[in-house]
């Protein structure tokens, strides 16, 4: 089966994120002020093939948390759609 993951990599609310900082400061000159936060991330799509939805499941985990996204500063999440 054919499956497209949307993937989506965002900074740990935790963590300092000084390009949405940039972006909501480019936003209040803009005159744009009712804007609380800005956080910038990554989204991903990836194509794959695998055996079954739950195998195409752990191919994105294992690619997101060993190599797409840095566990000690970001999160993520998926969404995976059949073809």
């Amino acid at each position: 089966m054919k499956f497209t993951a949307e993937i989506n990599i965002m900074p740990q609310k935790e963590i300092l994120d000084p390009q949405g900082k940039a972006v909501k400061l480019g936003l209040h000159n803009l005159g744009i002020d009712n804007v609380a936060d800005v956080r910038i991330g990554k989204h991903i799509t990836m194509e794959l093939e695998a055996e079954s939805e739950a195998a195409a499941q752990a191919m994105v985990e294992t690619a997101c948390s060993k190599l797409l996204a840095n566990m000690i500063m970001e999160d993520y999440s998926f969404a995976l759609k059949a073809h």
